[in-house]
This record gives C-alpha cells, sequence and structure tokens, in this order.
C-alpha cells in the first residue's frame, strides 16, 4: 500500500488493537506477521494480500486505514503447522506474534510480543522438516579472491566452515550443501551464484565482522578464542559463521545449548567433487531433479532419519583417511559376518530420530511426543548393546561406548510422561499420575472429586431424612443438590433453590457452593502446574544434552554401517581394497543404479588403470554402454571413499583426490552459454584443475562445433591428460582419429565396447574389449531411433562417398544444399610421397625447365 504504515501520525489514527499490530509489524517488515488474535493468527495489510495469495486463503477486510479498507486474512491456530510448512517450503519466514498478557487484567489489547521466528533455514518443528533431509542455515562472506562458507544444522547443533579460492569451488560447496537458506552481504556482487539458492537472504554489511563474529562465537561455546576448534586463522569462514549466530540467536530468541563447536572443513581430508560431477553421477538427485534411480536410493535402506542424512552426507564428503575408511569397511565386515543386520535394524528402528529430538529439547520447544521417543529409545539401548557386544570389532565397540544406557533420565521420563500423550501441551494430560501430589490433587478436584461429593450427598441424605436426595452436576447450573416435589417439604431452610424442574427441585448450599469454585478454578490451576512441570523437564534434561548429541551420532553411524552391511550381502558387493599406490583395478564392475532398475541382465567389466595405462580412449557404438561404464567406474571408486562395498567382483582403489566428469551438456540459458561453451567451460576446469591422481571422465569432447574443430580440441584435450597431467582418464569418443594416439604416447590404451552387425541392424553386447572399435555403427543405431529408410538409404550412399575421399554433392544437377566435405585426415598420419618431394624442394633454385618438369612428376605422383 503506498500509506506510510509505520509512521507515527497513521499509526496513530488505528484503533489500539491495530496501533499495536503496526507498532510490531514495523520491527519485522519484510516478513510475513502471524497476530495471534483469539482461535486465530491473523494477517493485515501487504502481509494479508500475500498470504492470500501464497496459502490461497480468503481476505476479507477490517476497519480502515487512510480512507481505505484494511486486508485481512487468518489460519486457524490449531492448524497453523500445516500452514507454516506450506510457507517454508516456498522460501518464506514468519514471524509468530502470541498473546503474553493476561485477558483479566489488560487494560486496552493483551500484551503481545514475537515469540519465534520461523525461516526455511532455521525451523525444529517435525511437521516443517523433511525427516531424510538436512535443513541448512548457510552465510556466505567473499574477501578480496577467497569465499568464506559456514553452514549450521540447528537440527543437530553441526556447526561448520568452509574456504574457498574459486566460483567453481563455491558453486560445488552450494550444490553439496543445498542450504535451505543462505544469507548474504549487501555489497556481494556475484548474483549468479545465488540463483541456485532458494532461501537466498541479503543482510547489511555490519552483521559481517570479523571481531563481532569472534565474541558471538566465544560467548556461544564459553570459551576465551576460537584456537582449540582450529579455526582462527579462517578470517572469511568465521565472518560468515558471526553473521550465521546472531541470525539464530534473532530468531529462535532462547539458548541454543546444543551448539558447541566450530570446525573447519580441510580440502586434502575429501576427495573433491565438482558441481558436474555430483549433477553427472546422480548422487541423491537424478538428472530430471527427483530423487528416483540414484545412489542415495540404491544405498539408503536406513532405519532411522538420522541414518539417512548421514549417509547422503557420507556419498557426497567422500574422504581420503584411509584409516577411518578402512575402520569403516572392517565395522561392515564384523556385522556381515555375525549376520546382525535385522536385529540392529529392529533396534534401530526403536531408537527413532533422537538427534532432531535432542535439538528440539535442547531449545525448550520438544513437545510431549519427542518426550516419549526419547524414553523409548533410552529404552531400546540394553538390547543393542547386547548385539553389539558379540562384535570385537574396534568402531562398533566405540559406538556402544558413545551410547551409554542412561537409567537416570529414563526414570525420570518414565515417571513424568504418560504412555501415549496428546501432541500439545497446552490442553494438558502429558504428565503421568503420581508424579507431583499437588497436580494429582486440582487434578482430582477439576474431575469433581467423587469422593467428596459421595460423602456429602451420604451426610445431607442423613441429616434431612429424605433417602432419594442426590448430588448432580451440569455446565450450565454447575453442582446442586435435587430433592423431588414430593419431599421438598423436607428441604432445610439453609437449601437456597437454584432450579426448579417439573418432578424435581434443585438447591445449592454454601459447602457445595464451596467446592465447585475449588472445582472450576482446579482445571485452570491443573493445567497451569501440568505446563510448569513440562517446562521444567527441560532444565532435569539439560546436563544430558552432550551424552545426548554423542549418542545420536554414534547411533546414526551404526545404522549407515549397518545398511551397508545388509546392502552388501542383498546385492553381492564386494569389500575393496585401499591402496596407497596410484592404480585402480576393477574386477568385474557393475553399475550400481542401472543394474537395479534395468529388465536385462547386466554385463559386468573390468577396468584397469596403472603408469602403464593412465588413460583408456573408449570407441564403440552410441547405446553400447560407454557413458555406464565411465560413470560406473567413478560410483565404484566414490563408493570405496564412503567406506562401502562396492559392486565388483574385486576392487583395489589407489589414491585418489578428486573426481571429475565431463558428460553430456546442454544449454545453459540463464547465463547465456551455449551447449558448446558449458562442454569448454566444464573441460577448461579439468585441465585447470586435475592432478596425476584425479580420476576424470571425458566423454564425447568437441561436439558442439564442426568436425575439424571439435577434433582437434578432442585430440589436444586428450593429449594434454594424458602427457601433461597424467590423469587416470576415461576418454569416450566417435573421433577415429584419436585412437592413433595411443601408438604414439606411452600410457594410453584403446578399448571398445563391442557390437554385432547382422543385415543393417546392430546388437549391443556391452562388454569392454582391448582395441580400438572397427566403426561407429551411426547408421544402424539411426534406424533403431525409426529414422525413415529413405534418409537412411541416402545417408548410406553419402557415407560410402566420404569414405571413398569423394564429393558428398553428386552431381551439379543435385537438390542438396550442403556444402562440400571432404573425409577427415588423421591427425597423426606419415607423409605422402608428394608431401616429401615437395618438403626436399628449393623454389628459388629450380629454373623454370625444371619447375616445368616437376610439375609433370606431381601429376603423375597424385
Amino acid at each position: 500500500m503506498s500509506l506510510d504504515l509505520y509512521s507515527e501520525h497513521t499509526i496513530k489514527q488505528q484503533t489500539p488493537m491495530m496501533q499495536q499490530y503496526l507498532r510490531i509489524k514495523a520491527q519485522h517488515p519484510d516478513i510475513l506477521l502471524f497476530y495471534r488474535m483469539g482461535d486465530f493468527y491473523e494477517l493485515f495489510f501487504d502481509d494479508a494480500i500475500r498470504a492470500a495469495q501464497l496459502l490461497d486463503i480468503s481476505q476479507t477486510h477490517r476497519g480502515k486505514a487512510g480512507g481505505a479498507p484494511i486486508p485481512m486474512a487468518g489460519v486457524p491456530y490449531h492448524a497453523v503447522e500445516n500452514y507454516l510448512a506450506r510457507l517454508v517450503q516456498m522460501g518464506e519466514s514468519v514471524a509468530i506474534c502470541e498473546q503474553v498478557g493476561d485477558p483479566a487484567t489488560s487494560k486496552g489489547p493483551v500484551e503481545r510480543k514475537v515469540v519465534r521466528i520461523v525461516t526455511p533455514g532455521t525451523v525444529t518443528d517435525e511437521a516443517l522438516l523433511q525427516e531424510r533431509q538436512d535443513n541448512l542455515l548457510a552465510a556466505l562472506w567473499q574477501d578480496k579472491q577467497q569465499y568464506g562458507v559456514a553452514y549450521l544444522d540447528i537440527n543437530s547443533g553441526r556447526f561448520n566452515i568452509v574456504e574457498l579460492a574459486t566460483d567453481e569451488a563455491l558453486t560445488s560447496t552450494l550444490q553439496r550443501l543445498q542450504p535451505a537458506e543462505l544469507l548474504y552481504p549487501e555489497s556481494f556482487s556475484n548474483l549468479l551464484v545465488l540463483e541456485q539458492v532458494k532461501g537466498a537472504r541479503r543482510r547489511p554489511d555490519w552483521e559481517f565482522d570479523l571481531d563481532t563474529a569472534t565474541h558471538l562465537l566465544c560467548q556461544q561455546f564459553g570459551t576465551q578464542d576460537l584456537i582449540g576448534f582450529g579455526v582462527a586463522e579462517a578470517k572469511a569462514g568465521l565472518i560468515a559463521a558471526g553473521c550465521v549466530m546472531q541470525y539464530v540467536k534473532d530468531t529462535q530468541r532462547t539458548a541454543l545449548p546444543h551448539i558447541r563447536a566450530i570446525t573447519l572443513e580441510k580440502n586434502e581430508h575429501a576427495v573433491i567433487l565438482d558441481a558436474a560431477t555430483r549433477k553427472n553421477l546422480e548422487l541423491t538427485v537424478n538428472l530430471s531433479g527427483s530423487i528416483e534411480n540414484t545412489l542415495a536410493q540404491v544405498l539408503d535402506k536406513t532405519a532411522t532419519p538420522m541414518g539417512s542424512r548421514l549417509l547422503k552426507r557420507r556419498i557426497h564428503t567422500p574422504v581420503r583417511n584411509r584409516d577411518e575408511l578402512n575402520a569403516r569397511l572392517n565395522a561392515i565386515a564384523s556385522l556381515i559376518e555375525s549376520q546382525l543386520n535385522i536385529e540392529v535394524y529392529d533396534a534401530l528402528r526403536q531408537i527413532g530420530d533422537i538427534e532432531r529430538v535432542v535439538a528440539r529439547l535442547a531449545l525448550c520447544n520438544a513437545r510431549p511426543r519427542d518426550l516419549t521417543r526419547l524414553r523409548n529409545a533410552l529404552q531400546a539401548l540394553p538390547p543393542l548393546h547386547h548385539l553389539l557386544g558379540e562384535s570385537s570389532d574396534p568402531r562398533l565397540q566405540k559406538i556402544r561406548a558413545h551410547s551409554p544406557t542412561l537409567p537416570k533420565l529414563q526414570d525420570l521420563l518414565e515417571r513424568a510422561i504418560i504412555d501415549n500423550p496428546p501432541v500439545l501441551i497446552r490442553d494438558g494430560g502429558v504428565i503421568a499420575p503420581g508424579y507431583n501430589s499437588e497436580l494429582d490433587e486440582w487434578r482430582a478436584l477439576s474431575e469433581g472429586a467423587t469422593d467428596v461429593l459421595d460423602q456429602l450427598e451420604e451426610r445431607e441424605r442423613e441429616r434431612t431424612g429424605i433417602s432419594t436426595l442426590k448430588i448432580g452436576y451440569n455446565k450450565v447450573h454447575g453442582f446442586y443438590i435435587e430433592i423431588s416435589k414430593a419431599n421438598s417439604h423436607l428441604a432445610p431452610p439453609e437449601y437456597i433453590r437454584r432450579q426448579t424442574l417439573k418432578n424435581n427441585e434443585r438447591y445449592i448450599i454454601p459447602e457445595l457452593k464451596e467446592h465447585e469454585d475449588k472445582v472450576l478454578g482446579s482445571q485452570s490451576k491443573a493445567l497451569a502446574l501440568e505446563k510448569q512441570l513440562y517446562e521444567e523437564l527441560f532444565t532435569l534434561i539439560a546436563p544430558y544434552i552432550e551424552q545426548l548429541q554423542t549418542m545420536a551420532a554414534a547411533l546414526a553411524d551404526l545404522d549407515v554401517l549397518n545398511t551397508l552391511a545388509e546392502r552388501a550381502q542383498t546385492l553381492d558387493y564386494c569389500k575393496p581394497e585401499l591402496s596407497n599406490g596410484d592404480e585402480i583395478h576393477i574386477e568385474a564392475g557393475r553399475h550400481p543404479v542401472v543394474e537395479q532398475v534395468s529388465k536385462e541382465p547386466f554385463i559386468a567389466n573390468p577396468v584397469h588403470l596403472n603408469a602403464d595405462r593412465k588413460m583408456l580412449i573408449i570407441t564403440g557404438p552410441n547405446m553400447g554402454g560407454k557413458s555406464t561404464y565411465m560413470r560406473q567406474t567413478a560410483l565404484i571408486v566414490l563408493m570405496a571413499h564412503i567406506g562401502s562395498y562396492v559392486p565388483a567382483s574385486a576392487a583395489q582403489i589407489g589414491k585418489v583426490d578428486r573426481i571429475f566428469t565431463r558428460i553430456g551438456a546442454s544449454d545453459d540459458l540463464a547465463s547465456g552459454r551455449s551447449t558448446f561453451m558449458v562442454e569448454m567451460t566444464e573441460t577448461a576446469t579439468i585441465l585447470n584443475n586435475a592432478t596425476a591422481q584425479s580420476l576424470v571422465l571425458m566423454d564425447e569432447i568437441g561436439r558442439g562445433t564442426s568436425t575439424y574443430d571439435g577434433l582437434s580440441l578432442a585430440y589436444a584435450t586428450a593429449d594434454y591428460l594424458a602427457g601433461k597431467i597424467a590423469a587416470k582418464t576415461l576418454f569416450a569418443t566417435h573421433y577415429f582419429e584419436l585412437t592413433e594416439l595411443a601408438e604414439q604416447q606411452s600410457g594410453l590404451v584403446n578399448v571398445h565396447l563391442d557390437a554385432v552387425e547382422h543385415n543393417d541392424t546392430i546388437a549391443f553386447k556391452h562388454t569392454v574389449m582391448e582395441g580400438a572399435a572397427s566403426k561407429s555403427f551411426g547408421l544402424q543405431v539411426a534406424g533403431l531411433a525409426g529414422v525413415p529408410k529413405a534418409v537412411l538409404a541416402m545417408a548410406k550412399r553419402k557415407l560410402t562417398l566420404l569414405e571413398q575421399h569423394q564429393s558428398v554433392v553428386e552431381s551439379p544437377q543435385s537438390t542438396s544444399s550442403a556444402p562440400q566435405m571432404q573425409q577427415s585426415l588423421p591427425l597423426v598420419s606419415e607423409p605422402s610421397e608428394v608431401e616429401k618431394m615437395l618438403e626436399e624442394i628449393d623454389p628459388d633454385e629450380l629454373s623454370p625447365r625444371a619447375a616445368h618438369d616437376l610439375i609433370y612428376q606431381l601429376k603423375a605422383l597424385l
């Protein structure tokens, strides 16, 4: 609205309630304000218009401002979580404004204040989260040529920073993290980076300050400095972390005891994957943007959501530490040998997602059923410990030690909470009988204290001599003594008539009235005391938060290991051998996803890369399996580096620092880049960053430009990767000229995907064979695709002309408008007799007669 809503002049013209609303809204101008009024959260002005559009709810009006009706929209308080979930998924933030004053004592509007701000990156409510995905809040800071990124999972307390030197590394990191919300300074200029994050939020530059960040973090962790965390020198990352910390404090408005440390990620600890590699390998999201037919979908059979989230983090952050990887692999081997998969899985199912339960307990916003989940988890620990006790594996014993039984906490929860509590505390009925004697007394009163009424009823019968006298209750008249009309003359003088019915009279006496007042007051007192006792539980649980976090991390690790053990058995995976050399030897390797979705039996193939076989030049027909063969190699190497068994009969994996893929491409219209530009950008990234320990997958380089340009680029790229970088490379191509590289340079080997041709049709054998392919079978594949036979017949004639070094234009009368084409000559070939003769001639020494004779000699040679 054009009206300046937050000017004091405008505010004073409104009703007292609307004045209160505008003053609160002025503190949160950029986000939706849910303003509690009775049984609804109301929105006004532009918030109402926006919410009506986003949530498809009715928009009405209430009062006027500046002569125009005030737009209003609302949602019921009991269904607010559904609406919040929808808004958060759209990237919206909402300030929740509650009544905090007592309506009975308020003069004017009841006091209200914002009690929490729900944002995409800081949501903790179970209904607003996807249980099997991390929900991260991140911040970004650019310092000269360096980026600092900090990210926090408020639902686990994990708080990390990473420093990055290039745009490519930043893009890859954001793609890996997929933050629900990204905070960036007003001065940040690389807007292309921000377009990939749905919840990007601009923050003022002054929130990005090193001194402030250091102070905030030391205050949070209770330390004098940050040296002990190993992050003191990561200044760009710390500046971003300070912004995250301030934002969380502003939105949660409560203590954050579960955020206890901050960690610096280092490249030398991880196998680095760039953005294109993550996309091409379809790790957790496929090329269509869904989760079907991905590596995560095949591997993720975890018992708990926290295990699922950890597995996906490991898939995206493969590690290089051999000790850690072997510890994971040995633990999987132990679980397989002990055959405890099913029992461990069932025990973990009972434990559930305690990681997020613990976070809500730390933030004091846990619901009653969170406490029962924690109680169930503690009760499930002894059987799990018994199962783990059957293994001597160090990793499994460490998990057992980090998840101890907590009998005092378990006893507290068993005494305090009923078996099946309601969803919310607001209606009571959560605290168990016997936990607090005062609460039991108020509850007995609120339920009518029937024993007191029975005694009173018996006494009054004896006193009046009326045997049919009884005490009753209804919501309209409260408690009463009922006497039949035939006995009404026996009613004592102190009986005060309350109601006359056709056959009965109802009376009240002071003692009964006093009891009624107690009963009606006891309901509110019981509810108030129950809420107080419930909040005290958070204080009693607080000392256990750190232990519970450690337990959650250990059990999530066990869940992942147990799942990978089950997958290894079910899918026939082998334990990889991790060596300190540079080789990759895979026997009978398979693609973990394709073999699950393929209707045909999957053809397993070997891969051998070592000092003598640095690069495999892969030829063969389209659809022959080149891309599958390359991708399965990368996935097997990646799986070995997350500590998983791999789909092969044997695998020996040497040192790998990065995995690169250049497979397929499409136009990036948003950035103004053509398919070929995207292809070349990805190629440049590989050539500038790959090392001798990198695994590189290159598929069909040079297809987006002319034949000669593409062939030249493909040749030069292969030569550079093999000769200059010496990276472990799989290089698929349709340019047969490249197969000659293997004869010119050591370390290069030709392999091909086999196919059989019969009567202009083709059968793919999907088997990798040594040596180059004999032809590309392009016309046969075109036939399979349904290209008309007339087109194929003409193409076959043109192909014959090209193979005979002739023009594709058959005659001047041809209707074809295609330019003349020449056969592409090999890039590496012996000079012809004509070339040798011309090379030996010095034109300046030739006489006219000799030059004339030379022309005849050259013509004869041609």
